[in-house]
């Protein structure tokens, strides 16, 4: 009876995804500006359908309850009215939206390990979550946005409080009438308690693929195989596609050892082993009728200045990435 159910779910996934449009999207970086027509364009030429837009809120440790948000001391394209700007342009190109507020640690600590040591605290910082996440539900609601995540790596938050987490779907479901997902790291989404209670499985995916210093095109497609199966298995038992919240690669040697990487490293420039792993995902993963697509990590306003030969960081911007993202874009 199980198996049944299982294959049941998998022929709804594979009916709906003929009718279903992939999601191509980017991570489109806040900035202390307004955009303009002449920074959507990039987007639009690379065949992008969506842009994920990131106001922020900061807190100054990983024991702080309070999150600070939309002030005027934050850049404008992180605050309530600067993420409104940003949508209203990509939706005059027919650029639909992800709304995805996120939280910056001071120095850049990760967000998973945010825990509080006191009851109070922990009260404190639901009730200051709660606000932050309603406020930019109401956001969505208002621009009509497709999608909206109502948090990112939020793992030990997730884990010691999770009636929170039900009760603030509930909340957000009031306020807003679209689709939701949350945004898990690679290694969290299996232990996340609600995913029945959202219509996508998010997952931020910078799984290993190979501690090779240049890996193969065959290498990472190996590396993803482990992956891949847990994924499409998670999808079928909770019955809800897997959209990749975040995905992409630095353009360094050691790209897929640890994919997460932010650091300031000096690694050698590596732009091929950066396009492999982006065909590699691409082949991997946009044919599957459990896979709902994803966006690209991460991509700035200002195309022109940004990434380039020299640029060992993420951005695929003129880069051979690039042109591998606008082909299967283009194709998908």
């Amino acid at each position: 009876m199980k198996r049944l159910y299982f294959l049941l779910i998998l022929l709804q996934f594979s009916c709906s995804s003929q009718k279903a449009e992939m999601i191509n999207g980017v991570s489109f970086v806040a900035s202390r500006e307004k955009v303009t027509q002449d920074n959507i364009e990039p987007i639009v030429n690379l065949n992008a359908n969506y842009a994920a837009i990131m106001p922020f809120g900061f807190i100054r440790n990983l024991k702080e309850p309070t999150i600070i948000f939309n002030t005027e001391r934050q850049w404008f394209g992180e605050t309530k009215q600067g993420a409104q700007q940003y949508i209203e342009q990509l939706h005059k190109n027919n650029i639909k939206v992800m709304l995805k507020p996120q939280i910056w640690v001071w120095r850049g600590e990760f967000t998973g390990d945010i825990a509080m040591e006191t009851e109070a605290n922990w009260k404190e910082l639901e009730q200051s979550y709660s606000s932050f996440i309603l406020t930019y539900a109401a956001l969505a609601e208002e621009t009509q946005v497709d999608i909206y995540c109502i948090g990112t790596e939020l793992e030990e938050f997730v884990k010691n409080r999770p009636n929170f987490w039900f009760e603030l779907i509930t909340k957000v479901k009031e306020v807003y009438k679209g689709k939701l997902t949350y945004a898990a790291n690679w290694d969290e989404y299996t232990r996340t308690p609600f995913w029945e209670e959202l219509d996508y499985i998010g997952v931020d995916a910078y799984f290993p693929l190979s501690e090779e210093q240049i890996p193969s095109m065959a290498m990472m497609r190996e590396g993803w195989q482990k992956w891949k199966s847990k994924l499409a298995d998670q999808s079928i038992e909770k019955g809800r596609p897997i959209l990749f919240t975040e995905f992409g690669y630095r353009s360094m040697d050691f790209t897929a050892k640890k994919p997460w990487l932010v650091d300031r490293n000096q690694m050698d420039v590596n732009l091929q082993a950066q396009a492999d792993a982006t065909t590699a995902i691409f082949e991997e993963f946009w044919k599957e009728d459990w896979f709902a697509g994803g966006f690209v990590w991460k991509w700035f306003i200002h195309h022109d200045r940004s990434g380039g030969a020299g640029d060992n960081r993420f951005t695929p911007q003129n880069k051979p990435a690039e042109v591998v993202i606008r082909k299967y874009f283009t194709q998908n």
